[in-house]
């Protein structure tokens, strides 16, 4: 680890010797681990210089990877104790619906996912919220592969109703979904778009609690927007 630590700070790469003496390791000890390191991608050489190799860049788009997962759910832990409600967040990666974090409390607990989330998009406020950041195009393609059912007596009957809900729903908007999906609960979601790809962060509550709905929607968003300023989230986690 010390030898890939060393490398990494040589943009132009570093010859073994110097290397050996900035890991504090003797020579022969370096150009076995180097070879080694060499032969498993971590690193290449190339006229007597060593770099980091493929391997290794995967290792760290992989550590960035989950510490920016780990700045997701700490947010979202945050939200949830703050607001008193479950929060989730989705994005739409690959033409599918991915809840890819939640934070609940057994006192708050997420809606259960009783039908699979992909293919009921029509129907909860996750869904609507990423298909309505979606061109007219990419939202066909979607309602083509998993087409529009009914879930609960207040879901959606048809494309038609959809396509121009989704149309209606304007910009930046929180998109609100009364118990379309779950019988007994109201949800949220607050678009969130960051270059080309759609995401949200959403909430639930139980409908009996529908007042406070939009008010935490509100309070959500500030909050959202306020991480993306000074954190600059990834979407892509």
């Amino acid at each position: 680890m010390r030898l890939l630590e060393s490398v990494a700070r040589h943009e132009y790469g570093a010859p073994a010797k110097q290397l050996a003496r900035e890991a504090g390791l003797a020579l022969p000890t370096a150009y076995h681990l180097l070879r080694t390191l060499a032969h498993e991608g971590y690193l290449r050489r190339e006229k007597g210089l060593f770099f980091l190799g493929e391997a290794a860049v995967r290792l760290s788009s992989s550590s960035a990877q989950q510490k920016r997962r780990s700045t997701v759910a700490d947010a979202l832990g945050r939200w949830r104790d703050s607001i008193g409600v479950p929060v989730y967040y989705a994005v739409y990666a690959a033409g599918e619906i991915e809840v890819q974090c939640v934070a609940d409390t057994p006192a708050n607990p997420a809606v259960e996912e009783w039908a699979d989330f992909r293919e009921t998009g029509h129907a909860h406020a996750i869904g609507q919220c990423l298909l309505s950041q979606l061109d007219a195009e990419s939202r066909r393609d979607h309602l083509d592969r998993y087409p529009i059912q009914s879930i609960t007596p207040y879901t959606v009957r048809d494309d038609h109703t959809l396509m121009r809900r989704l149309e209606s729903t304007r910009r930046m908007q929180p998109v609100i979904e009364r118990q379309e999906y779950a019988l007994g609960t109201v949800c949220a979601a607050i678009p969130i778009t960051v270059g080309s790809t759609a995401a949200t962060m959403a909430i639930s509550m139980p409908s009996h609690q529908a007042d406070r709905l939009m008010p935490a929607a509100r309070r959500l968003q500030g909050e959202i927007g306020r991480l993306l300023g000074t954190l600059s989230l990834s979407i892509s986690i």
